[in-house]
């Protein structure tokens, strides 16, 4: 099963740059990144509220949620999401896919170690260690060979 997570989590961050493509390209259409980010959070709204509704599973009620209240975080990953696609929008064609890509992979990698080694927001703690730190190094002068090169 850990194979296929792996070949799916692989197929998402194939699609993290064509996102920034196709951004960059609806901004120049809408004339701004932010209301490209709009357009695409409103179609992925869309199919991500149909797909649920697919699934017939039960939603929970605000009950619910107010008697386990959970930490206030929780709500931000939208935040976090629409940040990433309008700055994806308005800086991938500046940068160059290869550039921007590689600089925000490297930054993921960076905070994921730090989540990782903390046991942060819900992971289960895995020590930073020699290897994942020369992983993450490795990153980091992937950006700035790309960069210059």
């Amino acid at each position: 099963m850990i194979w296929l997570y792996l070949m799916i989590a692989l197929l998402a961050g194939a699609f993290m740059p064509l996102q920034a493509g196709v951004n960059a390209q609806l901004t120049r259409v809408v004339g701004h990144p932010v209301l490209a980010a709009l357009v695409s959070f409103t179609v992925g709204t869309f199919v991500l509220f149909t797909y649920s509704l697919s699934l017939r599973s039960s939603w929970p009620t605000i009950g619910v949620i107010l008697a386990q209240p959970p930490p206030w975080w929780v709500w931000t990953g939208g935040l976090l999401g629409a940040f990433f696609v309008a700055t994806a929008a308005a800086l991938a064609p500046k940068l160059g896919a290869a550039t921007f890509t590689s600089i925000t992979v490297a930054s993921q990698m960076i905070v994921s170690v730090l989540l990782d080694h903390y046991g942060l927001i819900g992971f289960q703690a895995r020590p930073l260690n020699p290897w994942r730190a020369l992983g993450a190094t490795l990153l980091i002068v992937g950006v700035v060979l790309i960069r210059r090169f």
